[in-house]
């Protein structure tokens, strides 16, 4: 049991990783637009660079986990 209970706290860091990411990303998105397309300052853009990033190593993490779970290495 301990393990699943590891696992399950581990899944739920993530689901609550990518919400907080998404968020971000969203955020700057909108400060961009704000901004308008010409007036989007060098900050901004590396901003929205970082939150993407972020966002496609969670990917890679799901990814992970999806695949440890149809092998049968969790649960």
């Amino acid at each position: 049991m301990d393990k699943r209970s590891r696992w399950r706290t581990q899944e739920q860091e993530l689901v609550a990783r990518w919400n907080a990411a998404v968020a971000r990303h969203r955020d700057v998105l909108a400060e961009i637009a704000l901004a308008g397309g010409n007036a989007t300052s060098e900050a901004l853009v590396l901003k929205a660079d970082r939150a993407q990033a972020d966002i496609v190593a969670l990917r890679r993490q799901v990814a992970r986990l999806k695949v440890e779970f149809t092998s049968g290495k969790r649960y």
